[in-house]
């Protein structure tokens, strides 16, 4: 049953994204709100690790916001960057790795719910904001792949307006990702 604390959350969710989309500064307040509501939603959903990644989440709001905020304040933007396909194989690698110890332990300690895809969502999250605070353009590939995995997991734990926002990120992830290419390549031009 959908609750007015998810359509909430979904709601600045979409703002989250939106914004950063368009690298507004805003993304990061709408994160902060976001975040903090569904830190209770995925509690309420048995799911451990999504709900330790919204507090996380906040964390790294605050963090992009002050480094957005900064660059700002010195009238020039973080510029978007690339990242080598060798340093994407040493991240995915350890995503990968850290995942896997992490679902391990899951599985043996905890009642969570699909340990394995929770772990590897919840970590590929934790190194995806962090490419996004710094604007590695990159981070929207890596958005789609885990907003794909997260549809299944929210459908298994029946939060289908939460599933639901997750299907409306792949269309903005894609329209991101245009923009950002787009903005790196003038920065070459």
């Amino acid at each position: 049953m959908t609750s007015i604390i998810e359509i909430l959350a979904v709601t600045t969710a979409l703002l989250y994204l939106f914004f950063a989309a368009k690298e507004d500064v805003k993304c990061w307040y709408a994160a902060i709100i976001s975040s903090s509501l569904y830190f209770f939603i995925m509690i309420n959903a048995n799911l451990i690790m999504e709900a330790c990644l919204q507090i996380f989440y906040i964390g790294m709001a605050l963090f992009g916001l002050n480094q957005w905020r900064k660059s700002y304040a010195g009238n020039q933007s973080i510029k978007i960057k690339t990242w080598e396909l060798k340093t994407h194989f040493y991240v995915i690698s350890i995503i990968l790795i850290i995942s896997l110890l992490l679902g391990l332990l899951l599985n043996k300690y905890t009642n969570a719910a699909l340990p394995f895809l929770d772990a590897i969502t919840t970590f590929g999250a934790i190194i995806t904001t962090y490419m996004v605070a710094i604007k590695v353009l990159e981070n929207w590939l890596y958005w789609f792949v885990i907003d794909s995995i997260s549809i299944y997991i929210f459908v298994s734990r029946e939060l289908f307006l939460t599933a639901g926002l997750f299907s409306v990120y792949l269309v903005i992830i894609i329209f991101g990702y245009i923009s950002w290419k787009k903005n790196l390549r003038e920065k070459y031009d």
